[in-house]
């Protein structure tokens, strides 16, 4: 994998700041989708038995920052095996979860690293799509890197 500036893969001693920076993410898209009020703080630590089970995964790659006191940034990519098409010869199909950076942190680049990291490791591993939802602070970056809108609209079920 070429290094990017700063940018390592996460290890097991980083799970307590990847659970906060995923906090602090969903504290900023706020909203009753991303942070109900019932939320509770159980999910911390269902996310941090996730974490340490994905570390070490074929189908996923977490990378970080280091920031000086804890991690200045975050971001996660996973590879899922779907059904091959002619617009997907093998059906393997990438996803970017929360690249998340503390906002003592921002403006530096980190994003943009860990971005190009992951989209490196997604060539590697032979992903024919990558998708993300983007936030609106982080648009711009995506679409500089040659992110476009999906053909199809984005819905989704909860039971």
């Amino acid at each position: 994998m070429m290094h990017h500036t700063g940018v390592r893969q996460a290890g097991e001693d980083d799970v307590s700041e990847l659970v906060r920076l995923r906090a602090l993410l969903f504290e900023t898209l706020g909203g009753d989708f991303f942070h109900p009020p019932s939320a509770g703080d159980d999910w911390r630590n269902a996310l941090a038995a996730v974490l340490k089970e994905k570390l070490t995964a074929d189908d996923a790659r977490i990378l970080v920052v280091d920031g000086g006191n804890g991690l200045a940034a975050c971001g996660i990519g996973t590879i899922e095996q779907w059904f091959p098409g002619p617009h997907s010869r093998n059906g393997r199909v990438g996803h970017v979860i929360g690249v998340v950076t503390d906002p003592d942190h921002r403006r530096r680049g980190h994003s943009r690293a860990i971005m190009r990291g992951l989209l490196d490791w997604f060539r590697e591993s032979g992903a024919v799509r990558v998708d993300l939802y983007a936030s609106r602070e982080g648009e711009p970056l995506y679409r500089e890197l040659g992110f476009f809108d999906h053909p199809d609209p984005s819905l989704c079920w909860r039971p």
